[in-house]
């Protein structure tokens, strides 16, 4: 037993709770009773000690104080898990908006629903990502011009609302009170009309397009105006490079001929002195990847028939059944892509090819796969039968053995043009064919230059001459 050490507080205890116990019912008791109890809040909503602070502050940060501009367009698509972190009118003359968006999304998934936002929405898509992780999307619809870059960052000190890795998001836009049918060189050179005839850009998809069909990416030499000329003078869709001088000297002609022709896409690059003033660059030295190539070849051979439907090549609809799985019916370049593989003009398995399942879209277009895809369009006829003896004595090549042998046929075939051969057109004289050497878009826009065969073809120069307008 613990020895008393304080007699006086303890008997101080006995007459207070003496007294609480007489008094119990006392209003004194009552109140003395109630200031002691425990709060009855806490019992339905209870909350660790420290942690309400932490809510409200976690409520305080979630609710953005930057608003959308009253004039912003309800067109362009909104990714619903961002948040809008700043709202930036672009000084000048140009009177545009950007808006900073924060995501907590993968950056994948949010190029993936602009991709498929702007498709489904009839927007024309004046560029877009050269791969699926991120980048920029440029796309008009009437005279509504939109940027949208997606790119994933680093948070260096994240918040409980910021997890360490995010998305940001840049939604650049012209009002449409202050957009016009006819861009300057400022603006967006690569910026084109709805008011021009069908031998310009298509949608993917659409069931509207009748030939020729040219390839999404097509500009318009600035200064094209944008009336809606008859049927019977069609417009030019000419582009305009300005690194044509960075092409061999041989292949220049040929590059230039099919930009005046409006088949080649082109590789618009912001300009570090002006973040608003982009160039058209061709970037001939650049490796040319097999969706870029195969809608070029659609565009090209369709361009080039114009006045001849039965000779174009039909686009797939987006009800087809995809030959390859990696290519979908949502992919901007399926129709093209599909459309070959439903004509027979690359292996896949629709030709009998049960090995061809992938397509492989963006991976670089080799020399034999030039060849390949491309003879069929100028003989218009099966390919003789060929073995690499026959290779080898016909073009000499030191290095035949390497070449696939699905591919003998064509290149054996191209030796029998003569002069007019992609191989020597676009290679000059080589004993070495390189089968397996990735190609540049200055060499495909050469091989695209001509087709049919010696004596019986047409080139660009000559489709030109249909194209142009008679006075």
């Amino acid at each position: 037993m613990l020895p008393c050490k304080n007699p006086a507080v303890f008997l101080s205890l006995a007459v207070l709770l003496s007294s609480l116990t007489a008094c119990a019912n006392s209003p004194v008791a009552k109140n003395l009773e109630q200031s002691v109890a425990a709060d009855p809040q806490l019992q339905t909503n209870p909350v660790v000690f420290g942690e309400a602070k932490d809510n409200q502050l976690q409520a305080q940060q979630n609710q953005s104080t930057v608003k959308l501009p009253a004039d912003f367009p309800q067109d362009i698509p909104l990714y619903p898990n961002a948040k809008l972190e700043e709202v930036t009118p672009t000084s000048g003359t140009e009177n545009r908006v950007s808006t900073r968006w924060l995501s907590s999304d993968p950056s994948n998934f949010i190029a993936d629903f602009y991709r498929n936002q702007l498709q489904a929405n009839n927007w024309q898509i004046l560029q877009k990502p050269t791969d699926d992780v991120g980048g920029v999307f440029e796309a008009q619809r009437n005279d509504l011009l939109v940027k949208v870059s997606v790119q994933a960052q680093s948070v260096t000190n994240p918040t409980p609302n910021q997890p360490q890795t995010a998305t940001q998001l840049l939604i650049e836009y012209s009002p449409s009170s202050t957009t016009t049918a006819q861009p300057t060189p400022t603006t967006n050179p690569r910026e084109t009309t709805n008011a021009q005839t069908t031998n310009e850009v298509p949608q993917p998809g659409d069931s509207e397009f009748i030939g020729p069909l040219l390839p999404q990416n097509v500009a318009t030499q600035p200064g094209t105006t944008s009336e809606s000329p008859s049927a019977a003078t069609p417009t030019v869709a000419s582009q305009e490079f300005n690194d044509l001088n960075k092409a061999p000297q041989e292949l220049r002609q040929h590059i230039q001929d099919l930009a005046t022709l409006g088949v080649l896409s082109t590789e618009s690059q912001v300009t570090k002195s002006n973040s608003n003033s982009t160039t058209n660059q061709f970037t001939p030295s650049k490796t040319i990847t097999r969706r870029e190539y195969a809608r070029w070849l659609v565009a090209a051979n369709n361009a080039m028939n114009v006045n001849n439907p039965a000779k174009q090549i039909r686009l797939a609809s987006e009800t087809a059944q995809p030959a390859f799985s990696d290519v979908s019916a949502k992919d901007p370049d399926f129709p093209e892509i599909q459309g070959l593989a439903e004509a027979g003009l690359i292996p896949s398995s629709l030709s009998g090819d049960t090995t061809a399942v992938l397509f492989r879209p963006d991976a670089p277009l080799t020399r034999e796969q030039l060849v390949l895809w491309k003879l069929p369009l100028d003989t218009r006829q099966a390919l003789p039968a060929a073995n690499l003896d026959a290779v080898k004595q016909t073009w000499g090549f030191q290095d035949a053995g390497k070449i696939d042998p699905k591919a003998l046929r064509a290149v054996l075939a191209d030796y029998q043009n003569g002069e007019q051969s992609n191989i020597r057109r676009v290679f000059g004289y080589t004993t070495l064919f390189q089968p397996k050497k990735p190609v540049t878009r200055a060499e495909a826009a050469a091989a695209l230059w001509y087709f049919g065969t010696q004596g019986e073809g047409i080139s660009a120069v000559d489709a030109l001459k249909l194209k142009r307008p008679q006075t």
